[in-house]
């Protein structure tokens, strides 16, 4: 076999292993993380797409809501997390219905 055509091989095999890494690194970028320790959400303003999770990681040793006024809730218990996934609609603030003085705001982009 040519050189020239072994390094075509290892040049597109790598191409290819480039690619797959990117779309692995793309996947995962589809949570957005939320952590609520010592009494607040990190970072209390997230933008988000439709379609992606967002993960609220409950590091407090107590419970915790994201509470959307007439809408939705997500129960976060003490060290433990809690997701929801976007909807087009989710550009909401929201609030800890245990400690209201705990807020946070979701911005849908795109």
């Amino acid at each position: 076999m040519s050189r020239l055509v072994l390094d075509r091989r290892v040049f597109l095999t790598g191409g290819l292993a480039l690619l797959a890494t990117a779309g692995a690194a793309s996947a995962h970028g589809d949570t957005v993380h939320v952590t609520v320790h010592k009494m607040a959400f990190e970072p209390a303003s997230v933008e988000v797409r439709a379609g992606q999770t967002i993960e609220w990681i409950n590091k407090d040793p107590f419970a915790h809501t994201a509470t959307v006024k007439d809408g939705w809730e997500v129960m976060l218990p003490p060290g433990k997390s809690a997701t929801h996934v976007v909807r087009q609609d989710d550009s909401v603030s929201y609030y800890c219905r245990f400690h209201p003085n705990m807020t946070g705001t979701i911005t849908v982009i795109g």
